[in-house]
């Protein structure tokens, strides 16, 4: 460290680290020296050291206070030894900056303090600055010249407290406690040019350790480094999927709104690769083959992940994320019942009860806070409860006695609260984040309508209390929108739920599913955000539903909306899947077993597997012919498909009396004005447009915009897209007509 004497040391904790180099800068802007931790320590030496140095070094010390501040030993231990030299203020050599709402107990309350709470960044700046100077006048004359520079600097932060516009990081936690080190652990792992995956490698695969966390606290302790920070879902594909797209707008790529999932993706990784200032957090990924293709190439950002397989070594430096430390433990405790006077002893022994794990802690400092009790007397109750439910069952290997045990207390407490149960027992079996608050409620209704056989809605304000007291008690965590529950919690719950009870609810699951997943995914662009977020989940009950019919037309939507993403490889054993339910529960000629054929043998013509395809094209046919009768409009629908088929690869003489005899069933069982009809006579001018026989096609396209107009409107897609057919028909025939003049 510089030996030059210095005009400010700042002293500040590790979480807030980006308001203490934010003051050092103004300060150093304005002509001013500094010493700071993370810009004057250097590695190797010692830190008690180097504080006493910068103390001694400093002609005064600016404290930056906050709720965490306060808490801190070693913060405490900086502000004392400078207090104890002014305990009255006179010489100004203490100066307390205040960022976040703190109370000063003691001795300290008297100090004043510049205050920055709530002020924007032009205002703090100008405030600080003109605050420092009245402060220095009375005690010295303000230096006419800057002073000596430290070093070397990035260009100026980011205001603290203002985030990247690319920005979807999940909401700080205000009760985050310790993991300093590991914080600045993981900082170094990344700024060294690694990938850093975050690991619970001693406990043999238990969640609760507060790895996600972790994650968050991280990206915005350090937002300040990054331009661009996006948060990935990565337990399953279509969540990695989503999130990739969603950041492809929010950066507002060319290729955002792409139909082909794969072009996103790739856009995204090309803009990654060459740009420089993001963070990506892959949260609970499951390998590192899960999300190896997602990776971006270059170096010019940070990728963070979480996980609770250890094995990382082939794309990412590993870290061990560890319970916390007993002292962490206290600290958290008395924080977040905010019991802060009470004595460490009953802190201590709950935290050791609970094994220092962070989510059992979180839940006990919940129902601690919800029913005002203190601490000593949640632990009598929590070592009753546990007795009790050691007595009774015996323990799992997905979660270890105190989560269960913290669970049963706050089950118990929020048991009478109508509805809360079902949204927990709902909430277990589906994908445990960004749950839409939508299908939960559409769940309940569809539980209370198979109770009272009637119809009932679910009263808005009810719903919201639900919601409010299962985050209260932490076993929940809501959003706007949405709302996550912890895996373990899952795994808690779904035990104490029974098969019976969960065979129950996995079946209205899926019926709330099916009742909100798109059908016209293939199609339709507008319900792919829906599709998206529904996705999850519907994968997530896949995995425990009993086949059944309505299993199969899920499983056809998921298929349908993969098949519109042109993701042909995920929507191809969907598909399959469903048709070999609905072969098996409605018997091989069933309707419903010609729509599962013509979707898979669709998805087979747009790979280009024609000979594939084929087959089930015919045998849906026939089917249709056989059950409906040869005149139906399935049967029409049916003749299209084949007929595109034959189009496809050119065998037009085959694809036309197939086209003839569906427009002639549209006509006789529609009408002649029917939209369904003017989509046969568009497929019948394409055949002819396609062998050049642009005279026989014109009248047909005429026909199909007339109608569609009349029926549909003249800015109707469908409308919209005949015309156009119209239009490059009528220029073909047009050059065409050039060049016989010419020759």
């Amino acid at each position: 460290m510089d030996q030059e004497k210095k005009d400010f040391f700042i002293s500040y904790t590790g979480a807030d680290q980006q308001w203490a180099e934010w003051i050092a800068w103004q300060l150093e802007k304005a002509g001013y020296t500094t010493v700071l931790q993370a810009w004057d320590f250097h590695a190797g030496s010692s830190f008690v050291q180097d504080m006493q140095t910068a103390l001694e070094k400093a002609q005064r010390t600016i404290a930056v206070l906050s709720p965490r501040y306060l808490q801190s030993a070693y913060a405490r231990a900086e502000w004392s030894a400078v207090f104890a030299e002014d305990p009255t203020g006179e010489k100004g050599i203490l100066i307390p900056v205040r960022i976040e709402p703190c109370e000063l107990k003691g001795l300290h309350k008297a100090i004043v303090y510049i205050d920055l709470v709530r002020k924007e960044r032009k205002d703090a700046q100008a405030f600080l600055l003109q605050e420092l100077k009245h402060v220095l006048e009375k005690s010295r004359r303000t230096p006419k010249q800057e002073s000596g520079y430290p070093g070397e600097f990035k260009p100026e932060p980011r205001y603290p407290g203002s985030l990247p516009d690319v920005w979807n990081i999940p909401r700080r936690n205000p009760n985050f406690t310790g993991r300093d080190q590991l914080l600045q652990d993981l900082h170094a792992s990344l700024t060294d040019g690694n990938h850093t995956a975050l690991t619970q490698q001693a406990l043999h695969g238990l969640g609760g350790i507060g790895k996600s966390q972790l994650a968050v606290e991280y990206a915005y302790r350090y937002s300040t480094s990054y331009d661009h920070a996006w948060w990935i879902r990565a337990e399953e594909d279509a969540s990695i999927i989503t999130e990739y797209a969603a950041l492809a707008t929010a950066l507002q790529l060319p290729e955002k709104d792409a139909e082909e999932q794969t072009v996103i993706i790739e856009a995204v990784r090309r803009w990654l690769n060459t740009h420089h200032g993001w963070l990506l957090v892959f949260d609970n990924a499951r390998d590192a083959a899960s999300i190896r293709d997602y990776l971006p190439d270059s170096t010019g950002g940070h990728v963070l992940i979480t996980s609770r397989n250890p094995d990382w070594r082939t794309i990412s430096r590993p870290l061990q994320v560890m319970v916390w430390e007993r002292d962490e433990s206290i600290a958290f405790l008395k924080q977040r019942t905010g019991q802060d006077q009470q004595e460490n002893r009953d802190a201590n022994e709950l935290a050791d009860e609970l094994g220092d794990l962070p989510l059992a802690l979180e839940q006990a400092a919940a129902f601690i806070e919800k029913r005002h009790i203190t601490i000593s007397e949640y632990l009598k109750l929590y070592r009753t409860r546990r007795k009790d439910l050691l007595d009774r069952t015996k323990p799992s290997d997905d979660y270890p006695d105190t989560i269960a045990t913290t669970w049963v207390m706050a089950f118990e407490a929020i048991r009478d609260v109508p509805l809360a149960s079902d949204l927990l027992f709902f909430s277990s079996i589906i994908a445990p984040d960004a749950i839409p608050k939508d299908l939960i409620k559409q769940a309940l209704e569809q539980r209370v309508d198979d109770q009272d056989h009637e119809e009932q809605s679910i009263d808005e304000l009810d719903f919201h209390d639900v919601i409010d007291a299962l985050s209260s008690y932490s076993l929940i965590s809501s959003d706007t929108d949405t709302f996550s529950i912890h895996r373990l919690v899952q795994a808690v719950t779904q035990d104490r739920m029974g098969p019976e009870a969960m065979a129950h609810y996995t079946k209205e699951m899926l019926q709330s599913l099916l009742a909100l997943f798109p059908q016209e995914g293939y199609n339709t662009p507008s319900c792919w955000p829906l599709c998206a977020q529904l996705l999850p989940h519907a994968e997530k009950i896949m995995e425990i539903s009993e086949p059944s019919v309505s299993m199969a037309s899920l499983l056809n939507n998921m298929g349908s909306y993969y098949h519109g993403r042109a993701s042909y490889a995920q929507a191809e054993p969907l598909y399959r899947r469903a048709l070999g339910i609905d072969e098996k529960v409605l018997g091989l000629e069933h309707p419903g077993v010609a729509t599962d054929l013509n979707n898979l043998a669709g998805l087979l013509k747009a790979q280009g597997k024609y000979g594939e395809a084929e087959p089930l094209f015919r045998r849906a046919l026939l089917i249709w012919e056989e059950q409906l009768g040869g005149e139906h409009p399935d049967v029409a629908t049916s003749l299209n498909n084949l007929a595109g088929l034959f189009r496809v690869q050119g065998k037009y003489g085959e694809a036309e009396p197939l086209y003839r005899r569906a427009l002639v069933i549209g006509e006789e069982q529609l009408g002649g004005e029917h939209p369904y009809v003017a989509a046969s006579l568009n497929n019948l001018a394409e055949l002819f447009r396609a062998q050049g026989k642009y005279g026989e096609a014109e009248p047909l396209y005429r026909r199909a915009v007339r109608i569609c107009e009349q029926s549909l409107g003249a800015s109707h897609p469908n409308t919209i897209t005949m015309q156009n057919n119209l239009e490059v028909l009528l220029e073909k025939m047009k050059d065409s007509g050039d060049r016989e003049k010419k020759s």
